[in-house]
């Protein structure tokens, strides 16, 4: 069996009971070594072969399954994150399923969501913003052209850009082309959840300047929108007094 992990957002703590399980069981450990906190290997035990995926192809990470699977091994495909998000994992799944290797995925705490956690932040807030748009921009891997920057800028909603951090000022000038302004609230989260984590407050217009100041050129997140400043929200009608759900009855507070 192989298992595909969600290694979390980056403190080894956060990676969720079921995973941890899974790390202790395997024979074999293939993580995604460029991101993933290699404290995390601490849970492997005695014996375990464990190989660093960042110095391979996608052939050779498919070799090492195919060779654990011969041999009745259980190996464990940490990635980081959740790995149905940037994960690359549908092109392993794929193969396994040609193959008839047997194989499942356990969630993950994205990266995202540690952002959020760093900044006491939600991102859909009533009245503000009610939908999260996940993406990145184009670099050496292509983007569609229906998901450009500029086209989901044009919603308004809270956005979260990975894989981006090289390329803020181009980011800036696109997000200002579909719509937000330079004064729109944004932040910049660096290894979230982390020991060495940072986050920055700034505005869509300063996203540049803000990492250039504090020296970050990878690793980071970018969230933009209203929902960062957290101002002018109406309050939630799930708990407000006069609002009537399954399991509660409201009242007439007039």
């Amino acid at each position: 069996m192989i298992h595909f992990v969600g290694a979390g957002s980056g403190a080894p703590d956060l990676i969720t009971v079921r995973g941890k399980k899974y790390l202790e069981e395997a024979d074999v450990i293939i993580y995604a070594g460029s991101l993933v906190n290699p404290q995390l290997l601490e849970y492997a035990k005695e014996g375990c072969r464990v190989y660093n995926s960042a110095r391979m192809t996608l052939e050779e990470v498919l070799d090492v399954m195919r060779s654990g699977e011969k041999e009745g091994k259980i190996t464990v495909r940490l990635h980081t994150g959740d790995p149905c998000l940037y994960g690359a994992i549908r092109e392993q799944m794929d193969v396994l399923d040609e193959e008839n290797i047997a194989y499942d995925s356990c969630p993950g705490v994205s990266s995202f969501c540690g952002a959020a956690s760093a900044l006491n932040l939600e991102y859909t807030l009533p009245d503000v913003s009610q939908s999260v748009i996940i993406t990145r921009m184009a670099g050496r891997t292509p983007v569609p052209p229906k998901e450009s920057i500029e086209s989901f800028a044009a919603h308004q909603a809270t956005m979260v850009v990975f894989l981006s951090t090289g390329m803020l000022k181009e980011l800036s000038a696109r997000l200002i082309e579909g719509g937000y302004t330079e004064d729109t609230p944004a932040a910049i989260v660096y290894k979230a959840t982390w020991e060495d984590e940072k986050a920055f407050v700034c505005t869509v217009g300063t996203l540049d300047k803000t990492a250039k100041e504090n020296h970050i050129t990878k690793t980071a997140l970018m969230i933009i929108g209203d929902a960062v400043a957290h101002n002018h929200y109406e309050r939630s009608k799930l708990y407000d007094p006069g609002f009537t759900t399954e399991f509660r009855q409201g009242t007439d507070t007039k």
